[in-house]
């Protein structure tokens, strides 16, 4: 009952259409403004971060594999012993 009295409020299933179409329109249009004033790196920036994020990810790579083996040491050593 309340759902019928909802649409006849908002002119019915295509008032309600229309206005949730009407909001995304907006929000596509306020991100395509916001997208604007954005500024993009150019091209020599974009390269060196791209390396930067690829030496930091192979750095944390060697991190990570040297914590797993010490810890696989360690827990090799306390249940199976010498």
């Amino acid at each position: 009952m309340e759902n019928s009295d909802n649409q006849k409020k908002n002119g019915g299933i295509s008032g309600v259409f229309d206005k949730t179409m009407g909001g995304v329109r907006r929000f596509v249009a306020g991100v395509i403004a916001e997208l604007g004033r954005c500024s993009w790196p150019n091209r020599q920036q974009l390269f060196e971060s791209t390396v930067l994020v690829v030496v930091a990810i192979t750095i944390l790579a060697f991190f990570v594999a040297g914590v797993d083996e010490a810890a696989r040491f360690l827990i090799k050593l306390v249940t199976v012993g010498k």
